[in-house]
């Protein structure tokens, strides 16, 4: 499961949750968010939310999710979102798009980022990137036996839009940042810190965002990020590497910089490559090791999940 690329199952969630209630925080800081929902949830037991994510997609679910406390998208931003969506311009903006969606559905992605762009809100562009991302998730999941299903994405977004709940307002200002883990963990001072531990990545990390990768190249309106990303994550957690030396070397510098955050919560996706005793060994040479959870998703999954708390 890559837990990077933000597909965090219901049913880890709830037990994220469940572990978490256990826990006495009115604030928390996530270097790495991927799904929003956790962040969500957390509003709603009136937390402050400093969330974080060197991806601008997740970054801009985030927003989305977490910082908006109230905005909703207006009956004339999704019509102006809309406006001429299948209608092909002079050019392209973003080509890479065509790598991923056929023609018709590129020119989609094309100009409803375009008028995305002129929307006035940061918040109305953030709620409608994710939305974004939602329908490109509902394009990918069809195949050329299925294709005559689809519906035509302007009314897969406006029923998203207009299906979307009501933002949770936990009266307090929530921040979501664009930054690596190490400059966000350093500059933020809460109860807690929430890390779910991003898979070993031995491979670019365009294969290892596999489909969600479409995201960020629409995000950034490029194709040409993945090098600039590859050399911003360098020497940080998420970053490629070969040996689980180089892995928990990466990890124990971002345990360093969190050594001002009272209260740890470290999520783990058990494999061969890490061990939980890796981690716990390693958590214990900084602070002590308060309980460490464990729930079994083998059969869902095939892995076990694992909450270490200090």
């Amino acid at each position: 499961m890559q837990i990077e690329a933000g597909k965090t199952p219901e049913s880890w969630l709830a037990f994220e949750l469940n572990i978490l209630r256990r826990l006495e925080f009115k604030s928390v800081a996530i270097p790495i968010t991927g799904n929003p929902n956790l962040g969500r949830y957390l509003k709603d037991w009136d937390v402050r939310i400093f969330a974080n994510n060197l991806f601008r997609s997740s970054y801009l679910e985030a927003v989305a999710a977490i910082e908006n406390n109230h905005y909703t998208l207006s009956d004339v931003e999704i019509e102006d979102i809309l406006e001429d969506a299948y209608v092909p311009q002079f050019e392209m903006k973003n080509d890479s798009l065509r790598a991923w969606f056929g023609e018709t559905d590129a020119w989609w992605f094309d100009n409803v980022k375009t008028n995305i762009e002129g929307l006035d809100s940061d918040l109305a562009k953030a709620i409608a990137a994710s939305l974004v991302f939602k329908v490109g998730d509902y394009a990918l999941s069809f195949d050329q036996s299925t294709r005559r299903l689809r519906q035509p994405f302007s009314k897969v977004f406006e029923r998203l839009a207009r299906s979307l709940k009501t933002p949770v307002d936990n009266h307090t200002q929530n921040t979501c940042a664009n930054k690596n883990t190490i400059e966000f963990t350093a500059e933020n001072y809460t109860d807690l810190m929430f890390l779910r531990l991003p898979k070993a990545r031995s491979v670019s990390l365009k294969r290892f965002l596999g489909n969600d990768a479409w995201k960020e190249e629409w995000a950034r309106g490029t194709v040409e990020i993945w090098e600039e990303l590859e050399t911003r994550l360098e020497g940080r957690l998420g970053a490629h590497v070969e040996t689980k030396s180089q892995y928990l070397s990466l990890l124990e510098e971002l345990f360093q910089t969190a050594s001002h955050i009272p209260k740890w919560a470290v999520v783990h996706s058990e494999d061969s490559f890490v061990s939980t005793q890796d981690i716990v060994e390693l958590v214990g040479t900084l602070r002590r090791v308060d309980t460490i959870y464990t729930k079994d998703f083998s059969e869902l999954l095939g892995t076990k999940a694992v909450v270490i708390t200090a």
